[in-house]
This record gives structure tokens, C-alpha cells and sequence, in this order.
């Protein structure tokens, strides 16, 4: 069976996305470990994410630009490289710092990490749409074993964080990534096959912004949903695993730093699986873009029931307990699991809106609104556990994907006219 035109670049594209992805969760995870442990608030905790959620912003609406002008290989290459040396500035933080300074230089070398992470996100999720069969479910398939296997990928790199921290220190963790990183960054110069837009001259930057209902209600549902996931995910859950494992020894805060990354690593792998395996699941194949429509709506409110009933039980529970434990790594990975159908549904609706002549841009202003919903979850996250722990976080998260699901309402099966696109 002949490999279909532009197969190798879509397999080069993804190689080197599943390489970024996994240094992007081993970095965040030593972050978020490495500094709770040298006594940051949850709050500033979530202050040295928050430039990297409002680079990701900025940058998705200028990298739907640049990757029209300049090629999709031009924004790869750029995220690789940018990554590499947020790594390497890492290096450069001095124990001696005052708690202020040692906030703001992480907050910028994470922004620096933000812009190279949506840089190879935009590259990557466009060169789908471009390169995927049209006939069938292809675009569909196509678009969740991307998006899955990066979760999948991501997941693993949390472990990796968690691990690297526990067994070689926070220095020698960022150095190895950035060593291995940048191995692959010259591999993937040396060898991208062709298949891939060079880019075209006349691209204007204020095209990036969307005319089509469905592009930007979609981008406004996903603003919700991702937020909904952050509120939680970000600051709450960890901390609140650390809180509850670690007896404050080095010893304890070993299997805290274990558990806490095996937790979001099985969460993120198991998020993954199952977004790879949406199409299935939703039988796609035997369902036009009306159903597929409505049924982002019900799997969004089935969603919303879970975060309620754990920031229920953790109400009416004033002291940790391991039935508690067990119930929220059993509930939230629940969560992980309709939340990648959620999160699946929202990356095919988005290629199934845009035209191939604006892929880039209205996948850049999509991804923009993601980086926005994280920017949102991540801010609450911080403010929700420092003013009423993980149980005012799992609230939030069920607010907001209620109004995600009520968004979604707004999206119409009925094609746009090209000027309205």
C-alpha cells in the first residue's frame, strides 16, 4: 500500500511535537516541584505560569501569520530552537536571588517556553489539515492520533519532571533536556522530507482574525473547557497531593515528587488514549458534522457533573482521608478521560470550520483562545486553592465547563459562505 503525499512530512512534523511535548511536561512538573519546595505560595506558584499562557496567546495569533508568510517549517524550527534556550536560561537562576526576582526571571524564561511551545503546537496541528485524506473519517483520525499521542507523550514527560528532580537535581534535568532537544532540532533540519507549504508573500497579519461565528464560538468554548481543566490541574492537585503525602522530610518529598508525577503522567496518558481513540468511540464514520455538533454539547455537560460531585465530597470533608484520595484520583481521571472526547471533538471542529487558504490562521486564533482558557484556569487556580482549597478549584472547573457546553449551543452545521469564513 503506497504512503499517502505528504506522509513523511507529517510523520517528520510529529516526531519532532512528541520531542517537544515531552521536555514541555518534564519542564513544567520541575518547576512546579522544584519551586514548592523552596517555599513558593500556590499563588506564586501560579504567577510563574501565567506569562507562559499569555506568550502562548500572543503568539498563536502571530504565528498563524508568520507560517502563512514564511512556511510551517519556519515556526517548527523556531519552537525547537526557543525551547532549547529557555532551558538553558534556566540554568542561570541563582539561589541567592531575592523570592522577587527569582518570581520574575522564572515568569519570563516560562514565557520564552510559552511562545516555543504554541509555535510547534500551530506547526503541527496545521500540517494535518494540510497533509490528512479528505475521503471519510481521515481528517478526524488524523487529527486525534495527533493531539492523543502528544497527551500521551506530555504525560510521560510529567513522570520524567518528577523524576529527573528526585534523581539529578533541577540543573543537570534542564541541561539533558536541552542536550537531547537540540540533537533532534538538528535531525529534523537535516531531514524534513518536502510536503509542507512554503508559506505565501501577500499573507496579511490582520487576516488572523477570524469572520467565521463557528471559529470564534468554538474558540470561546474552548477558552471554558480548558480553563475548567487548569483551575484544578495547575496548582490544586499537585498541592493538594503534596499536602496530604509528604511528611517533610527529604524522604517523604521523594515519594511526594514520585506520586504527584505518576498521577499526572497516568492522567495526561490515559487523556491521550482515549482522545487517539474518540473517533472510534463517537463511531465518526457514521455521523456528519450536525451530530458531531451536538454531541460537543452533551459530552460537555456530562463533564460538568464530575468536578461537582468532588468538590462536594471534598466540602463535607474537613479533614484529608484516603477515601478521599481514592476518590479523587478515581473522579478526575474520569474527568481525563470525557474531557480528551471534549478536547477531541473541539480539534476536528476547528479543521472542519477553517479552509485550507486560512489553516494557519483561524488554527492560530483557535489556539490563542486555548492558551487564554489555561491563562484563566491557571490565574484561578493559584487565587481558588489559596482562598478555598481543592474544593473552591473543583467548583470553579464545574462552572466553567457548564459554560463551555452552553457556548458549544452557538455552533451551526451550516456551511459559512467564503467571505464570511
Amino acid at each position: 500500500m503506497s504512503r499517502p503525499t505528504g506522509m513523511s512530512a507529517y510523520i517528520a512534523v510529529t516526531a519532532a511535537y512528541w520531542a517537544f511535548m515531552l521536555t514541555d511536561g518534564a519542564l513544567r512538573m520541575l518547576v512546579l516541584l522544584h519551586f514548592h519546595e523552596e517555599g513558593f505560595s500556590p499563588v506564586q506558584l501560579a504567577y510563574l505560569f501565567v506569562l507562559y499562557e499569555i506568550a502562548g496567546m500572543v503568539t498563536n495569533l502571530a504565528a498563524g501569520w508568520i507560517a502563512a508568510r514564511f512556511g510551517l517549517t519556519s515556526t517548527l524550527y523556531a519552537g525547537l530552537s526557543l525551547q532549547i534556550v529557555a532551558l538553558l536560561a534556566l540554568t542561570q537562576l541563582d539561589p541567592g536571588w531575592t523570592l522577587t526576582a527569582s518570581v520574575i526571571f522564572v515568569m519570563l524564561v516560562q514565557g520564552l517556553s510559552g511562545v516555543a511551545k504554541d509555535l510547534a503546537k500551530m506547526s503541527s496541528k496545521s500540517a494535518v489539515k494540510l497533509l490528512a485524506p479528505a475521503e471519510g473519517d481521515g481528517l478526524f483520525r488524523w487529527v486525534a492520533v495527533l493531539t492523543g499521542s502528544k497527551n500521551a507523550v506530555k504525560g510521560v514527560g510529567f513522570l520524567l519532571g518528577a523524576a529527573l528532580l528526585a534523581g539529578v537535581g533541577f540543573i543537570w534535568a534542564v541541561l539533558g533536556m536541552a542536550a537531547v532537544l537540540a540533537v533532534i532540532l538538528v535531525a529534523v533540519m537535516a531531514f524534513m522530507p518536502p510536503g509542507l507549504p512554503r508559506g505565501r508573500k501577500g499573507a496579511k497579519f490582520t487576516e488572523v482574525f477570524s469572520k467565521s461565528a463557528n471559529v470564534n464560538w468554538l474558540s470561546a468554548a474552548r477558552v471554558f473547557l480548558f480553563g475548567a481543566r487548569d483551575v484544578w490541574f495547575v496548582v490544586g492537585i499537585p498541592i493538594y497531593f503534596y499536602a496530604v503525602l509528604s511528611d517533610g522530610s527529604a524522604a517523604g518529598n521523594r515519594t511526594a515528587f514520585f506520586t504527584i508525577g505518576s498521577f499526572m503522567a497516568v492522567w495526561t496518558i490515559l487523556y491521550g488514549a482515549v482522545q487517539a481513540n474518540a473517533p472510534r468511540m463517537l463511531r465518526a464514520k457514521e455521523r456528519g458534522l450536525a451530530d458531531l455538533i451536538s454531541a460537543a454539547q452533551v459530552w460537555a455537560l456530562m463533564l460538568s457533573v464530575i468536578p461537582a460531585v468532588l468538590a462536594g465530597a471534598v466540602f463535607l470533608t474537613p479533614q484529608p482521608a484516603p477515601w478521599l484520595t481514592a476518590l479523587l484520583i478515581a473522579g478526575l481521571l474520569g474527568f481525563g478521560a470525557l474531557f480528551a472526547v471534549n478536547s477531541a471533538l473541539h480539534s476536528y471542529l476547528i479543521l472542519a470550520f477553517t479552509r485550507s487558504e486560512r489553516v494557519t490562521m483561524d488554527v492560530g486564533f483557535y489556539y490563542m483562545a486555548n492558551a487564554g482558557g489555561r491563562l484563566v484556569g491557571t490565574v484561578l487556580s493559584g487565587a481558588a486553592y489559596q482562598t478555598g482549597g481543592l474544593g473552591l478549584c473543583l467548583a470553579v472547573a464545574a462552572l466553567l465547563v457548564a459554560l463551555s457546553a452552553l457556548v458549544a449551543r452557538r455552533l451551526s452545521p451550516e456551511p459559512e459562505s467564503p467571505a464570511a469564513a
